[in-house]
């Protein structure tokens, strides 16, 4: 009899426990919706700032509903960690720093995150004419001496193009350019257009840039 006892049941190793039954999570509560959301957002809060349009599209994009994305966007606005204002300032700083956007591209990346229009004209205006002018100089600096065998026609061209490129009006790319390239060793022109004849013609360029950008 006592050798039949143990017939049918699980052994369990010496010294471990026996394991609890699996239930599949058949008892465990559903998530609060909202604790769900706010999880979300935080994740997404950890890699970088965020505007509320950005956090919004997240939230979406996981099935949030929109009451629920709009509470806790909301909470999350009251205690300061949703800010837009905050936000594009500090984006405006760290983009113009960092990347040497101008103005207009500033204005283009904040638009396309989802801040309004007086938000991101506040912080953008926040950089000074000088401020600009001084880091397109910088950008300039940095890639005139690959231009040293082109010509002016060819440089300021190819310089104010950069600048465009990376946001910057007409008017701060023709009088960067034009100041780097007048205190460079002009290349023989070979029959070529004079430096004053290429710079006027980059003028005339950048404000026709201008007239159709206004």
């Amino acid at each position: 009899m006592g050798a039949r006892e143990g017939v049918g049941r699980r052994r369990t190793p010496r010294g471990r426990a026996p394991e609890p039954p699996d239930t599949d999570g058949a008892d465990d509560p559903p998530a609060d919706p909202e604790s769900v959301a706010r999880t979300i957002c935080l994740n997404l809060l950890t890699t970088r700032a965020r505007s509320r349009a950005e956090l919004a599209d997240g939230l979406a994009r996981r099935g949030v509903e929109d009451d629920v994305a709009g509470r806790v966007l909301d909470r999350l606005d009251a205690v300061g960690l949703v800010d837009d204002a905050a936000f594009a300032e500090q984006w405006v700083s760290s983009r113009h720093r960092h990347q040497g956007l101008g103005k207009r591209a500033l204005a283009g990346e904040l638009h396309r995150k989802g801040v309004d229009r007086e938000t991101a004209t506040t912080a953008i205006d926040e950089i000074g004419r000088d401020d600009e002018r001084a880091r397109a100089r910088e950008l300039v600096e940095r890639r005139l001496p690959s231009l040293a065998r082109h010509d002016d026609t060819v440089a300021s061209r190819r310089l104010v193009g950069m600048l465009a490129r990376k946001g910057y009006d007409a008017g701060v790319a023709y009088a960067v350019v034009r100041e780097a390239l007048s205190g460079r060793d002009a290349p023989d022109p070979s029959g070529g257009p004079s430096r004053e004849e290429a710079l006027d013609a980059l003028r005339s360029a950048a404000d026709e840039a201008a007239d159709q950008g206004g």
